[in-house]
């Protein structure tokens, strides 16, 4: 088990976006123009989650919630702190300062039989309900469909009318970077799977970025066996996920960068290399070296042009971006286009090439650069539609729980009832072991696998049992990412060429949040624009706190039964046949559809 927690994880020592106001955080700041910040209620100490079993709050659900949305913000886990952004670009956990506050005083004063309202990060109502409704229900960024661009959406957000909430920022169901790095490691072990022969041992994957998501994938490859060189403009960045474990090592140039993974990819050794650097530059010089790696993909922030970072030097460049946004975005555009120029050569020089689903392929198509075939299909698969589809048509995806204790110890009693409870599942053992040997605990501890149609059910029920019996010491936030099987429509990633066509119909998530609130889930949410840009996706939320009761673990069979269907009901429809089975074998009821 890594030794790594949060008390020993500094917070960055650079304002990543160079947006903040002040050097000094318990300074008040003036608004300056943008968007209204209302600094002068930014609490003077720095919010971190509450640990322990005392309340703040009226019931655990709602106690949850509010630890939850204190652990997004810890500086150690959120990207800017100051901004309330937590990760992706702009992804906030509140509108501004003054909406954080009055979240805070009406989840301490809500009621076991009230209902919160959150629209784009500002409370706006309390309902009366029941005991067994959802705490908390959230909407973020939604926008009128035909109104639905990023421009319109900026014009808001200056506003202060609305905020971005990514997907798990919004939702307060964040967990630091390890949030997306099972996912990332089940997407390179199907890699593996299908083109080296179960492993990623001596093979070089070229990828860029090393923010609160993208920072899985050099951590992802070394899990599998894999070299790693990742690039990222920002220095200090490099430096945070060297610090935090998920890369091995910074090179002091290109040069040096390929040394170290040509004598790793020789020795047959995980390892990961961090490069400062800028892919739209990097990625044309490897072509020119004849570097050729196995496999090439990119998780930048590119879905937002002002969240891309152009070429130059990066303090030019980040002072561009406030001087001259629209220069900056046209500048930013014009990257994406030699980065993806770059990515299509080298996939015509045979390395295998993905897109992982930050909607960099679209946005060189908007530069101009042709991305696709004649058939309309990208000329490089994403990862979803590549490797992971399969494991949709099972149910499976993203599940996470988190100690609301803040004890480590909590988090490996779960681990093993985890593997007690799936001893036949080797890739989880696998995954667990790797896992607790390498990934920090930053914030509240937790953890994340991923489990399918029936598993989650099961693995909740365990969860809520150990905390009936006081095996952990305090209740258990269980959630999930928005990128799930049957909880998003985002036709540049998970939907990607759905087999009927259906990529861009965005009932399934609806329909997923109004069956979660059904259900009996404690808070959801439900979001426009997460991972690939405003107007470009829809997608929900949902969590639920195991408390040890009876009745919650009524809630958590419905719930934990219900969200990983829509999974199964979602691409049993689109004729995915492997889904269609699972449904019969599982007993999960489709209308119209054969039995036997």
């Amino acid at each position: 088990m890594s030794s790594f927690t949060a008390a020993e994880t500094s917070a960055p020592e650079l304002n990543l976006e160079a947006n903040s106001l002040s050097s000094d955080p318990s300074t008040p700041k003036p608004n300056d123009g943008k968007r209204p910040m209302f600094y002068e209620f930014k609490p003077t100490e720095t919010v971190k989650a509450a640990h322990g079993t005392t309340l703040r709050c009226k019931t655990w659900e709602a106690e949850a919630a509010l630890r939850m949305l204190e652990n997004n913000l810890d500086p150690a886990v959120s990207l800017v702190y100051d901004e309330l952004i937590v990760y992706g670009g702009a992804g906030r956990a509140a509108r501004n300062w003054k909406e954080y506050q009055t979240i805070v005083k009406t989840l301490k004063q809500l009621e076991a039989d009230e209902t919160m309202l959150v629209q784009s990060g500002k409370a706006v109502g309390v309902l009366k309900t029941w005991p067994h409704a959802p705490r908390v229900l959230i909407a973020n960024s939604n926008i009128v469909p035909a109104w639905s661009t990023q421009e319109y959406f900026d014009e808001l957000d200056k506003m202060g009318l609305m905020m971005y909430g990514q997907m798990t920022a919004g939702s307060w169901i964040y967990i630091a970077t390890q949030g997306i790095l099972q996912g990332t490691y089940e997407t390179f072990a199907a890699m593996a799977d299908k083109h080296f022969g179960g492993s990623l041992r001596g093979t070089i994957t070229v990828t860029a970025g090393l923010g609160g998501m993208s920072g899985a994938q050099p951590l992802a490859v070394t899990m599998n066996d894999g070299v790693c060189l990742v690039i990222e403009p920002i220095d200090e960045r490099v430096k945070q996920k060297v610090r935090e474990g998920y890369v091995d090592e910074q090179a002091n140039d290109l040069t040096h960068a390929l040394e170290l993974c040509e004598r790793a990819k020789a020795d047959g050794k995980g390892w990961s290399v961090g490069l400062t650097g800028n892919a739209a530059t990097i990625l044309p010089r490897l072509l020119e070296l004849g570097f050729q790696a196995e496999i090439v993909t990119d998780q930048t922030s590119a879905h937002d042009l002002m969240d891309y970072i152009p070429e130059g030097e990066i303090g030019e460049v980040l002072a561009l971006r406030e001087a001259n946004p629209e220069e900056f975005k046209r500048q930013a555009l014009a990257a994406i286009v030699k980065h993806v120029e770059a990515i299509l050569e080298m996939q015509r020089r045979g390395t295998i090439a993905v897109d992982y689903g930050n909607n960099l392929r679209g946005q060189a198509e908007k530069g101009g650069l042709n991305v696709r075939d004649e058939a309309g299909q990208f000329l490089y698969p994403g990862f979803v539609p590549g490797y992971i589809r399969p494991l949709f048509c099972e149910g499976k995806g993203p599940f996470r729980w988190a100690a609301l204790s803040g004890d480590p110890q909590d988090i490996l009693r779960i681990d093993r009832a985890l593997l007690e409870t799936f001893p036949d599942n080797k890739l989880l053992a696998r995954w667990i072991e790797k896992a607790q040997a390498k990934v920090p605990f930053i914030g509240l501890p937790a953890r994340v696998c991923w489990l399918g149609y029936g598993e989650r059910e099961k693995f909740g029920l365990v969860i809520n049992d150990l905390v009936a019996r006081g095996e952990v010491s305090a209740p258990i936030v269980i959630g999930r990412d928005h990128l799930d099987c049957g909880s998003v429509a985002s036709p540049n990633r998970e939907t990607e060429g759905m087999k009927d066509g259906s990529d861009a119909v965005a009932d399934w998530p609806l329909l997923n949040a109004l069956a979660n609130c059904a259900s009996g889930a404690d808070w959801v949410s439900l979001h426009n624009g997460g991972g690939v840009g405003i107007g470009n996706s829809t997608h929900s939320g949902m969590v639920i706190v195991a408390t040890g009761t009876p009745e919650k673990a009524e809630r958590l069979r419905r719930v934990l039964t219900t969200d990983p269907g829509m999974g199964i009901f979602r691409h049993a429809d689109a004729g995915y046949e492997l889904a269609q089975d699972v449904a019969r074998e599982r007993g999960a009821k489709i209308p119209g559809m054969k039995q036997v």
